[in-house]
Parts: structure tokens; C-alpha cells; sequence
């Protein structure tokens, strides 16, 4: 696996680039914008989402998605969750028999309720191996070649292997998992647990409250996980507890950074017309909660997020709903 095509030159999509970059392939990345490619290929940066962070003169990109295809080895998917059946519909007919997707996208598709490997599933061909890559990796500190692990979600120990290969690297490291199902619940659900958390963080609930909404969101991920077909053990490991640390405590999360301004009052719509880049849990909210009453999984912190993003519940109201709830075993719930 020499050559590396990656679709999507958003910032996570050009730090997995430059990581493939990094452990020695040929990558070229697929930019929807010409201007961004142009960037890319001419400044060797990308000012819209990764200001100011020099890339790798070997990379290239270009606006051409079939050509990125037809030349690669093995192709990361790297588009946001929402648009993920879309663009795997249009490469659908393209693609080469073999050709690993990895999908790198971390949501659950509204209206379906499905993972994204599910959607892949029923978008790309059939002879298509699909593995996920999770994990806690903020895009900014991969472009920049610090320290990160990851997983690597893959039911073929041997097609793992090769991609292990191809994309570790002394700065990225990937874990090989066999468990698709697990990696992809616990990198959806923590989107959505992170804007919880912002929301303590901004009507400063204290250390303690963030402490206690970690551990019962690692037990709500668990518990979608384990019923949708996870395994447990999945979600004490990167691709669980791991990334819902990182993206649950830290102002470089665009979930928890957009919770902290709902608790202080701001409102969703003026959220998001700041920002460029899309902040995944606002959309996988709705989709975890009716996933979760699908399989009869009781989820009420992802219910709380949902009903302040899309239901127009108040937050304090919300959050004294959460504080009011029964006492229970704690193992059992």
C-alpha cells in the first residue's frame, strides 16, 4: 500500500494526508474547493483549516475525486458524517475491487439511525473492505506531527496489518481492533456527551459535575455500543474512554467549545454561523437518541444535548432534570 488517496481537505482529512505522508506513501487529497487545492499545492498550506501549519511539499491535492480513486491503494473517507451515503454513491461506480475504505467520518446518519460503516455498506460495492479509524486525535496536533494513538477498526487481521503499516508512523500510531461496531459507537456518542460537558463547563458547574458526566457518558456509550453488537472491553480502550476525554475537556473540541457557549447563553444559531467547520454532535445528537429508543438503550444525557439542540429546551431547565433523576445501583445503569 504505496499510495494513499484521501477525500476530504478539511482539517482532520489534511492531517490524515500528512500522516500518510509522514510514514513514507504517496497521498493525494481530494479538496471539493479549487481554491483549498490550490492552496495546498501552490502555498503547500491550508489557510481555511489549518491556518498557519505548513504541509508537506510532497502532498498534493486537486479537485478530481476519480483520480484519487483510481490511483490509490487504499482511500480514506473523510467528509462529515451527514454527507457520507452522497459521496460514497458517487464513487460507488469507480471503485476498484479491494481497495480498502477508511472511514475516518465520526457520526450516526440522521434518519437511518446508522453507523457509518453501515452506510458505506449499502453505498459502496460489495468486494469494498471497510475499517473505521477513531480514536483521540485532534487535527491540528496530527498536522504537526505530536505524539497520537489511534485505532484501527478492521475484521481482516491481515488487511489491518498492511494498513498499520502504511499509515504508522514514530508521531501516529495506530491500534489494531477487530471491533468495527464498538470503535464507531464510541466515536459518535462522545461528540455528543463533548457538547455536554461544554455546557457544564460554561455555566461553571464545576469539576466534580464534569467528572461525574464523563463517567456516566462512558456509560451510555457503552451501553448503545454493547446493544447495537460493540464489545464491551471497546470502550475503556482509544476509540471510547480515549477520545471522549480528549474531545469532552478541551476548548480545541469544536463540540465541547460549542457547549461551553450554549451554557453561557449563546445562542445554537449564532454557534454555528461563526464556524466554518462542522461540529459533528450537533447532528449526531438527534440520531443517538432515536437509535438509542430503537434498541431500548436509556441514554438521558444524550436525550439533555438533544433537547437543547433540536428540541428548544432550556439549559438550566434541562440540566435540573438531569440533577433530579432517581438514584440507582451504579453498575446497573
Amino acid at each position: 500500500m504505496q499510495r494513499i488517496g484521501v477525500i476530504g481537505a478539511g482539517a482532520w482529512g489534511t492531517a490524515l494526508a500528512l500522516a500518510a505522508t509522514r510514514a513514507g506513501r504517496q497521498t493525494t487529497l481530494w479538496a471539493r474547493e479549487q481554491a483549498v487545492a490550490d492552496a495546498i499545492n501552490g502555498q503547500h498550506e491550508n489557510p481555511d483549516y489549518l491556518p498557519g501549519l505548513p504541509l508537506d511539499p510532497s502532498l498534493r491535492a486537486t479537485t478530481d475525486a476519480l483520480a484519487v480513486l483510481a490511483a490509490a491503494d487504499a482511500v480514506l473517507l473523510v467528509v462529515p458524517a451527514q454527507h457520507l451515503r452522497a459521496t460514497c454513491a458517487t464513487l460507488a461506480p469507480h471503485w476498484r475491487p479491494g481497495v480498502p475504505a477508511l472511514i475516518c467520518a465520526k457520526g450516526i446518519e440522521q434518519g437511518s439511525g446508522q453507523l457509518m460503516s453501515e452506510v458505506a455498506a449499502e453505498t459502496l460495492p460489495a468486494t469494498v473492505p471497510l475499517v473505521a479509524l477513531s480514536g483521540p486525535s485532534f487535527a491540528a496536533e496530527v498536522a504537526r506531527g505530536l505524539p497520537t494513538a489511534v485505532t484501527l477498526a478492521c475484521e481482516d487481521q491481515a488487511l489491518g496489518t498492511s494498513l498499520l503499516s502504511a499509515l504508522g508512523s514514530r508521531s501516529f500510531r495506530p491500534y489494531l481492533s477487530a471491533d468495527l461496531i464498538g470503535a464507531e459507537v464510541g466515536g459518535a456518542v462522545k461528540n455528543v456527551l463533548a457538547i455536554a460537558c461544554g455546557v457544564l463547563e460554561g455555566r461553571a458547574m464545576g469539576d466534580n459535575a464534569r467528572a461525574a458526566l464523563l463517567t456516566r457518558g462512558l456509560a451510555e456509550i457503552t451501553r448503545l455500543g454493547v446493544a447495537k453488537g460493540g464489545l464491551p472491553g471497546t470502550f475503556m480502550g482509544l476509540s471510547g474512554m480515549g477520545d471522549l476525554l480528549l474531545t469532552a475537556t478541551s476548548m480545541q473540541s469544536r463540540n465541547f467549545s460549542l457547549g461551553f457557549a450554549l451554557g453561557e447563553g449563546k445562542s445554537l444559531s449564532a454557534i454555528l454561523a461563526g464556524r466554518k467547520a462542522v461540529t459533528e454532535g450537533v447532528f449526531t445528537a438527534a440520531a443517538v437518541v432515536a437509535l438509542a429508543e430503537q434498541l431500548g438503550v436509556d441514554m438521558p444525557i444524550c436525550q439533555a444535548v438533544d433537547a437543547i439542540l433540536n428540541r428548544g429546551a432550556d439549559v438550566e431547565q434541562v440540566v435540573a432534570a438531569l440533577l433530579s433523576r432517581p438514584f440507582r445501583v451504579e453498575l446497573e445503569h
